[in-house]
C-alpha cells in the first residue's frame, strides 16, 4: 500500500506542474507545453536515476519521482493528440516536427544525462 501512495503522491504533483507548464503555452500551434513538459520529464528522470544509484537512495524516492513524478509531468497520450491534431487541421509540417523533435530531444536528454552522470 505504501508503494501506491508514493506513485500516486508523485503522480499527482507530476500532473500539477503539467498543468502549470500548459499555462504558459497557451497561444501556439506547435505544442510548445507538451513538448517542454516531456524533455523536462526526461531530464528528471535521468538525474533521479542517477541519484538514487550514486547515494542508494531507497525504492521509495525512486517509485515517488520516476513512474509518479515523471509518469505525471510527461504525457504520450497528450504528445499523440496534439500530433493528430496538427495533422488534421492541415500542419502537417509541425506534425512531422513535433514527432521528431520530441522523440529525438527526449532521447538524447536521457542518453547523455544517463552517459555522462
Amino acid at each position: 500500500m505504501k508503494v501506491i501512495i508514493y506513485v500516486f503522491l508523485g503522480g499527482g504533483l507530476g500532473s500539477v506542474i503539467r498543468y502549470l507548464i500548459s499555462l504558459c503555452f497557451v497561444n501556439y500551434t506547435f505544442p510548445l507545453a507538451t513538448l517542454f513538459a516531456n524533455i523536462l520529464s526526461c531530464l528528471l528522470l535521468a538525474l533521479t536515476l542517477f541519484f538514487v544509484q550514486k547515494w542508494s537512495l531507497s525504492d521509495s524516492v525512486r517509485l515517488f519521482f520516476v513512474i509518479g513524478f515523471c509518469g505525471g509531468l510527461s504525457t504520450f497520450s497528450t504528445f499523440s493528440y496534439e500530433t493528430l491534431g496538427l495533422i488534421k487541421s492541415g500542419h502537417i509540417n509541425y506534425a512531422i516536427s513535433n514527432i521528431l523533435f520530441s522523440i529525438s530531444l527526449c532521447m538524447l536528454v536521457v542518453y547523455f544525462l544517463t552517459k555522462k552522470l
